[in-house]
């Protein structure tokens, strides 16, 4: 007989500062990280840098106008290159501290003295690559030294959840544009942050706004643990907006089967994707701290509203109040992790079980081999 009632991972698993590294380690920097929207890369030079396990990483665009990705560390004494979150340079990266010069591919360029030292490899003392691919218009990074395959983590992911790839496809997210980015500073550990988006058990007591559109949320049960299945929309609902009113025509490769209906889907380590037919939310993690997570949140529509400048309030607005609503709660709980109370951990319900297979995950991706 299968207990109703099941534990969580323990407390200290939310605040032990051994356990977060091992995490940034074995997780962050082993896995494919979505880091940056390719947009953010206008045109070659432009850069973005993002804090990815223990790593600074800087992606750019290279001249020849394909993205790449570098440790953000001089390989003279190792000092960042780029302090700025986002910027631009015109032909090469140059170290503040030495003046050591790079070009957009990484290679060495110039240093001070460097032609008095002939024997320099000049590719070999050049900035550290890392592994980078596109997909969903985004920019994916892998720093471990021989990454998974893209195919069997991330695309298997959407499809153990849609049932196939060809179901997100149609959204056609790398062609929609970024119509708001709304970027939160949560005092939570991560794994509290995904076992929040991976239930539905608290949505009728904190989702007041979201229940309304979705009214299957309101029975405590998370509608995208279903293969293939979306919340429908309430019949009075109109669209995915804060108040039920129209939102924006559905997307082009949306179906009658994905109209009026909510889909989502967890990307392990650190990413969401929400999807409705008139636009699709993307959540990125960036952990910092055992305690702390800086989460982006970007609302992606169709080329034509952004252009047209639609007004996206609305449907902005819903997926905002749904964000403070869930870090408000991962940060009531945060404090309580160090609890005597919480030193065994919780419990999870029949409808947050799965959320057990999310605790298996970690404790096997963290664990000492031997």
């Amino acid at each position: 007989m299968t207990s109703s009632l099941i534990p969580t991972l323990p407390g200290r698993d939310y605040t032990d500062p051994d356990t977060f590294r091992r995490e940034q380690e074995r997780i962050f920097e082993q896995m494919w990280f979505c880091a940056v929207r390719s947009d953010e890369l206008a045109k070659p030079g432009a850069f973005r840098t993002v804090h990815i396990g223990c790593e600074s990483v800087i992606v750019t665009r290279g001249r020849s106008g394909a993205p790449r990705a570098f440790l953000n560390i001089c390989r003279h004494r190792g000092a960042k290159l780029c302090v700025e979150e986002t910027g631009e340079v015109r032909r090469a990266f140059q170290c503040p501290y030495h003046a050591w010069t790079y070009d957009l591919d990484g290679k060495l360029i110039a240093a001070p003295n460097l032609t008095k030292m002939p024997d320099i490899d000049r590719t070999a003392y050049g900035l550290v690559g890392v592994h980078l691919r596109e997909w969903l218009g985004y920019v994916w990074v892998c720093l471990a030294e021989e990454p998974p395959s893209f195919e069997d983590t991330v695309l298997r992911e959407v499809v153990d959840r849609l049932g196939d790839a060809e179901s997100l496809d149609r959204y056609q997210v790398a062609e929609l544009s970024l119509g708001r980015r709304i970027t939160y500073d949560v005092k939570a550990n991560w794994k509290l942050i995904v076992e929040n988006f991976m239930e539905c058990y608290h949505c009728a007591t904190i989702h007041p706004e979201l229940t309304e559109v979705l009214p299957e949320f309101a029975d405590g049960y998370a509608a995208q643990y279903y293969v293939g299945h979306g919340a429908e929309f309430a019949a009075e609902a109109k669209g995915f907006t804060v108040d039920g009113s129209e939102g924006f025509g559905r997307l082009p490769g949306i179906g009658d089967d994905q109209n009026r209906r909510y889909y989502a889907i967890t990307i392990k380590p650190q990413v969401f994707v929400n999807m409705v037919p008139d636009h699709v939310i993307i959540h990125r993690m960036f952990p910092l701290a055992a305690d702390r997570t800086v989460v982006e949140c970007d609302w992606l529509y169709s080329p034509e509203v952004v252009r047209e400048g639609r007004d996206v309030s609305r449907s902005v607005e819903l997926f905002h109040r749904v964000n403070q609503q869930d870090f408000d709660a991962c940060e009531r709980c945060q404090p309580a992790m160090g609890s005597r109370a919480y030193r065994c951990g919780g419990v999870l319900v029949p409808s947050e079980h799965h959320i057990g297979e999310f605790h298996k995950w970690v404790v096997e991706r963290t664990a000492d081999n031997g």
